[in-house]
């Protein structure tokens, strides 16, 4: 397609916003979740792979000088805090530049350092590569999240959202039953087997990279950029696939908006809709992230120890365990989906959130009475993670429907980053500690800290979480660069009649 130069400061009235809402569900729907969704399933692989093979890389023979304090330590520190910042940097990049812009940009640098990753030759070199992995990944999640809720149709925005989010644990199983091959000497030798885990990585990054040159720009972007004859081509191609598997003709598009035409919006701009304009919204994203942040770290941070210490489950078959409740953290989003868009947002977020923190609750209480084993207490476990899951999932969903589209973004990135900053320092500094003293009492502490925030975040959701279900996002959250009726009708007074989109009804 060939890109035209965007002509800003033109008011324009288009129903392209609802042509792509009321599109029924296509193959061409699917190559969206293929091409931008399956980037989860790599993050969820590395962070898997690597808290596996920490006590491999530390042993002679690995080809890497690295303490296993190291990588479980530093290095993972390391990749949050370049998540975190990459979050915020990419971003903002991508309310600027375009969503497919950087896709691309920030897929080719999580790529690219997953790759040098495997011929590390030293503990340098791999911490600096799992810091600018994490920068890479971390960038995915604003412009992926963006693109994703500008490109599927309303109906179908919340189970689908659920869906690429929980896909995460997807990865994870692939990286607890990879790592078991992998680090098998009878197989591969110690200092190959590692390397040739993020060399997979890349592999299959690259892999996605070739299948995302097919997913075009968001037209919502388009529009509101200047860009609205590049919006039309792309929304026309679209319904020209979709309307060529359908036996009936499509529906006509029931809603207009005018916008007035913009390059760019400040960064104040965007605080002060996030924090003053939606200050009771920021509070309810602030919440979610927050205590599923805590709930997964009161969980996951003393996993492998709590198995250990008080169970006499061998180091070496905890990945096991951990496959099963990833298998139980994907079902919930993947099963629970289609409730958010038919029971509701409000509804399914808040009971998500508080049955995952009442069952976290019982579950510290059997633990503390001595009635669990290994197995039950993983089955417990993956209770209050199919819950769990579906209400980390949608709180992702929900930042990233809840604010103006030219503030989306930045939105997901800095409550992403938030979340991730608080499960990735905090985290491990409480409950690392609470975990690994081999004291029941602690434990159970850890377990009871999580699951009260999970239940105070469900509360606040109650309260404050918005009806999005099958609504357009610009209904959820008019545009920053939107022109009411009152603006619009002054401005026809004065004779400056705004033009219509190509699309237009």
């Amino acid at each position: 397609m060939a890109t035209t130069q965007a002509e800003t400061g033109r008011t324009i009235t288009t129903n392209i916003p609802a042509r792509l809402d009321r599109l029924p569900w296509s193959r061409w729907h699917w190559t969206i979740v293929i091409g931008l969704g399956t980037v989860w399933i790599l993050d969820g692989l590395e962070v898997t792979v690597v808290g596996n093979i920490a006590g491999r890389l530390s042993e002679p023979g690995s080809g890497l000088a690295i303490s296993s304090a190291q990588v479980t330590g530093l290095a993972a520190a390391l990749y949050v805090a370049g998540a975190c910042l990459g979050a915020l940097f990419w971003g903002r990049l991508t309310d600027r530049f375009g969503r497919k812009k950087l896709f691309m940009i920030t897929l080719a640098v999580y790529l690219g350092a997953t790759a040098l990753t495997a011929v590390s030759f030293s503990a340098w070199w791999f911490l600096a590569f799992r810091f600018l992995t994490g920068f890479g990944i971390g960038g995915e999640y604003a412009a992926i999240n963006s693109a994703i809720d500008e490109l599927i149709p309303a109906k179908y925005r919340g189970r689908v959202d659920l869906m690429i989010n929980g896909s995460f644990w997807v990865g994870a199983v692939g990286g607890s039953l990879l790592s078991i091959f992998a680090l098998n000497t009878d197989f591969l030798a110690a200092n190959v087997g590692w390397r040739l885990t993020f060399a997979l990585g890349a592999v299959l990054a690259l892999v996605i990279l070739l299948v995302r040159r097919h997913v075009p720009e968001s037209p919502r972007w388009l529009l509101i950029h200047g860009r609205d004859r590049e919006a039309e081509e792309v929304v026309t191609s679209i319904e020209s696939r979709v309307r060529a598997e359908q036996s009936e003709p499509l529906v006509e598009p029931d809603a207009e908006i005018t916008i007035h035409q913009r390059r760019s919006v400040s960064f104040l701009e965007i605080a002060r809709t996030v924090f003053a304009d939606y200050r009771k919204r920021s509070v309810l994203g602030f919440s979610l992230f927050i205590g599923q942040a805590f709930l997964y770290n009161a969980i996951t941070f003393g996993f492998g120890a709590i198995l250990t210490k008080f169970f006499d489950v061998p180091a070496d078959h905890t990945g096991y365990y951990f496959a099963v409740i990833a298998v139980g953290n994907f079902a919930g989003p993947l099963l629970l989906g289609k409730l958010f868009d038919t029971i509701g947002r409000r509804v399914m977020i808040a009971s998500t959130y508080l049955l995952s923190g009442l069952l976290l609750f019982g579950t510290a209480w059997l633990f503390d009475q001595g009635a669990l084993g290994a197995g039950t207490l993983t089955a417990c476990w993956c209770a209050v993670l199919f819950f769990a899951s579906a209400g980390a999932s949608s709180a992702y969903l929900t930042v990233s429907e809840i604010f103006p589209m030219e503030t989306r973004a930045m939105s997901i990135a800095f409550f992403y980053a938030l979340g991730t900053a608080a499960g990735g320092i905090s985290g491990p500094l409480l409950f690392a500690d609470l975990t690994g003293t081999g004291k029941v009492g602690d434990t159970v502490l850890a377990f009871e800290i999580g699951a009260a925030l999970m239940c105070a975040a469900g509360l606040v959701a109650a309260f404050l979480a918005v009806n999005a279900e099958r609504r357009s996002l610009e209904d959820i959250a008019k545009p920053l660069t939107a022109v009411t009726q009152k603006a619009k009708a002054a401005s026809t007074r004065r004779g400056a009649v705004a033009p219509e989109a190509p699309g237009s009804a």
